[in-house]
């Protein structure tokens, strides 16, 4: 039995109390109208109806039952509005990650911009490096991440990618604290605190070969994430780590925080999500992360052109 139908053809007797007006209430016969009512009695074995060739009247039992037909319809309605939210991306679940990375700041404007764009969403955030949000994201164990490139982004769709500078941390009173640019060739004898390879290989081979480039080969690279151990290593030994103006150590009175000599060092970063995926949520998740990192970036990397979300394929990384 269509128990929602039956329960409208239901509610529109009771309140019209006259089989061809609530008819043409809800579009219908008159006949079939009142097949379903009848349907509905035997469904119930209750009499919902008195009728007599004069007029229609609600029995006592239809009247116990009016009112919570007409809750059931509400709830009815009320889910079949969720599930469309639901479809066109506007309520559920996002799961979503962001790189260790991101500063503090940066995630809570993520958070607050996201409450404002999709209140009705849930969000479910992860701290995770780019080879586990691809894995994931291949996987549809995630549906949008912020990643950094380069990477391979086979099946992805992404955001604008930006660009942040990189600058060098090093102890206050080492000698290249009072330069005002640093020459990555003047940080030669220094160990480099840089995250972990596994995290994301593609990046970790391009810094150390950029720096090779340029002159710096470190005399060890130390793995480093969370901000307390890496100003431990930076303070305690002869160390220096990447970061944006921004970083987590920025400000900190001893550290001192330089940019590099002819801005050869930069993250790359966007919005990524499986190609075909990119509801309603996911595209403002996408928008909240590069309005957030925009405020920071350098600018968009150059290939990217206007800031606005296009296919990855479209972008050379």
């Amino acid at each position: 039995m269509d128990l929602i139908r039956h329960l409208q053809c239901f509610v529109a007797v009771a309140e019209e109390l006259h089989f061809g007006r609530a008819a043409q209430r809800l579009g219908v016969a008159q006949p079939p109208l009142s097949q379903r009512i009848q349907r509905l009695e035997r469904e119930l074995g209750v009499r919902l109806f008195e009728r007599s060739s004069r007029q229609v009247t609600i029995t006592k039992g239809g009247a116990l039952l009016l009112d919570e037909a007409r809750q059931l319809l509400a709830h009815s309605e009320a889910l079949m509005a969720t599930a469309r939210r639901i479809q066109d991306g506007h309520s559920g679940l996002l799961r979503a990650a962001l790189p260790p990375d991101i500063t503090g700041e940066t995630v809570a404007a993520i958070l607050a911009g996201f409450q404002e764009r999709e209140g009705g969403v849930e969000l479910e955030l992860h701290e995770l490096g780019t080879s586990e949000q691809l894995a994931r994201l291949a996987s549809h164990e995630l549906d949008v991440g912020l990643i950094h490139h380069p990477c391979d982004v086979s099946g992805l769709e992404l955001g604008p990618v930006l660009r942040h500078e990189l600058g060098v941390l090093l102890p206050h009173d080492a000698p290249e604290a009072r330069l005002e640019t640093v020459p990555l060739a003047a940080l030669t004898g220094y160990d480099l605190i840089l995250f972990p390879r596994a995290h994301a290989p593609a990046v970790h081979d391009d810094l150390l070969t950029t720096c090779a480039r340029h002159g710096y080969t470190p005399a060890a690279v130390r793995h480093g994430q969370g901000p307390s151990f890496i100003r431990g290593l930076l303070l305690s030994s002869r160390a220096v780590a990447f970061g944006p103006r921004d970083a987590h150590h920025a400000g900190d009175p001893g550290l001192s925080w330089r940019p590099l000599s002819g801005a050869p060092l930069a993250w790359r970063h966007s919005a990524a999500w499986p190609k075909g995926r990119g509801d309603a949520a996911v595209r403002a998740f996408a928008d909240t992360v590069t309005d957030a990192l925009g405020r920071t970036a350098a600018g968009p990397d150059l290939s990217t052109g206007p800031l606005h979300l296009r296919p990855a394929a479209e972008y050379w990384i």
